[in-house]
């Protein structure tokens, strides 16, 4: 019979969580009144894979978050994707945040020793119908009778283009997702 004892050691370090904003490309925009419509839920397709990489938060891709705090003090919780806590979801886990896909929106890692353990690859929560303020640190999602000073309504999600002159009316603009080619449609409010 084999017996195996396993000992864990450690330094003073501590696991920390930190998120970064990721440069995304826009479209161009103009102003109109607040839509109405039904809220959907984005369209599948846009997630990425699980490559590796070891965070202290349990969530899997296609799942959403509500990340808040600073760059160096981050807060991470689990929101269930369109609710008004969720501005992030999951499209893809990676060893460090280098290896998550050019046109994310945000990333957030975890460091031990100052060495990245696990990457969490986010794109903000759009959904179709629903309305999104991005004028502060982190996207909140809003009542679309309520602009504020950087508010979209989502008026569609597009896979296979980059073009944001295939975004129909009352699309105002896009943002263009290039690496993974989909465009997030917006009527600027």
């Amino acid at each position: 019979m084999a017996c195996c004892t396993l000992f864990l050691a450690s330094c003073s370090s501590d696991v920390s969580g930190r998120a970064v904003p990721a440069a995304g490309e826009n479209g161009s925009s103009t102003s109109s009144s607040a839509p109405t419509t039904t809220i959907q839920a984005a369209p599948s397709g846009q997630e990425g894979e699980d490559i590796g990489g070891d965070i202290d938060f349990d969530v899997e891709i296609g799942q959403c978050v509500e990340l808040g705090g600073t760059q160096y003090d981050a807060t991470i919780d689990n929101a269930d994707c369109g609710s008004e806590r969720s501005n992030y979801k999951v499209i893809a886990k990676t060893p460090t945040q280098a290896e998550c896909p050019s046109d994310i929106d945000q990333s957030y890692y975890e460091t031990f020793a100052d060495i990245e353990q696990g990457a969490l690859c986010l794109d903000i929560d759009w959904v179709i119908g629903g309305c999104m303020d991005l004028g502060s640190e982190d996207p909140n999602r809003i009542d679309c009778s309520l602009p504020q000073s950087d508010s979209y309504y989502i008026t569609d999600i597009i896979e296979g283009t980059i073009d944001v002159e295939d975004c129909a009316d009352p699309a105002t603009g896009g943002f263009r997702k290039s690496e993974r080619n989909f465009t997030v449609c917006f009527e600027e409010l």
